[in-house]
């Protein structure tokens, strides 16, 4: 039996999600097995509110796929652990819970791809690059890196990045979008562990609303998408949560949520 490689703990309304396959977080089959588990887990917990995807490694968040692993397998079993690999990283788009990346190192390849997936990514300051080679090795990014990408810092730059296999650093990216906010090296997790916190207090059932909002909207037509947040506001005003966040702004408190 494989050791996992990939962990899900919990404290409070915060999951963590713990990469660590050393050296680089290189990913196989097993490993995303472990990452399947680890996001059911996460999903599954109706406690957690808010999932940090982060590295045990100091250097890396995660250096992409095992090419000795591509290398050692035939187009069918790497295609087999591509489509694997595709319903692991939807999990993350499809739950209602937010998940922040805390990237610490290199993010490479499919460890961009894995942090693509991630609703926010937080990065430390730094000189690790951030990027998507895998036109270096013949291949194109073929865990969601073709589409996640243009869509959160626009078709034409991530077109450039693709297609030369350019790697940023933590600053360059976060000009662009890729990364919603830099730290200092040594800050990164308490940070974002502040952050998850503090956005795990919400009101959960507005939030999983905004984001199904947001990325099922972007599907649609300007019509459709304002139909869509008709459809999902309505809910909301017969909730406890939202009865709870008028009488608090009436009685001026900070309000306490449940998630109902």
């Amino acid at each position: 039996m494989s050791e996992t490689v990939v962990t899900f703990s919990q404290s409070g309304a915060v999951g963590t999600i713990t990469l660590n396959r050393p050296p680089a977080n290189s990913y196989e089959i097993n490993f995303m097995r472990d990452l399947d588990a680890a996001i059911e887990a996460a999903n599954g917990n109706d406690a957690v509110k808010v999932v940090i995807l982060k590295s045990a490694s100091e250097k890396f968040f995660s250096a992409g796929a095992d090419i000795k692993a591509f290398m050692a397998h035939d187009t069918a079993a790497n295609m087999d652990m591509i489509h694997f690999a595709h319903a692991t990283l939807e999990k993350i788009g499809h739950s209602h819970k937010i998940y922040v990346a805390a990237i610490n190192g290199h993010a490479l390849g499919g460890g961009l791809e894995m942090a693509l997936a991630c609703d926010l990514r937080f990065a430390a300051a730094g000189s690790y690059r951030l990027g998507l080679p895998e036109v270096t090795l013949g291949l194109l990014p073929g865990n969601g890196g073709t589409q996640r990408l243009p869509r959160l810092i626009g078709a034409n730059k991530a077109l450039e990045m693709m297609i030369t296999g350019e790697n940023i650093d933590p600053e360059a990216a976060h000009r662009l979008g890729l990364v919603n906010k830099v730290f200092p090296a040594d800050r990164l997790l308490a940070e974002t562990e502040a952050y998850a916190h503090k956005v795990a207090t919400g009101a959960s059932l507005a939030i999983g609303a905004i984001k199904r909002c947001v990325y099922d909207g972007m599907q649609m037509d300007l019509p459709a998408g304002l139909a869509y947040e008709r459809q999902l506001i309505a809910p909301l005003f017969d909730s406890a949560d939202a009865a709870e966040g008028f009488a608090a702004f009436a009685e001026k408190r900070p309000p306490a949520y449940k998630g109902q």
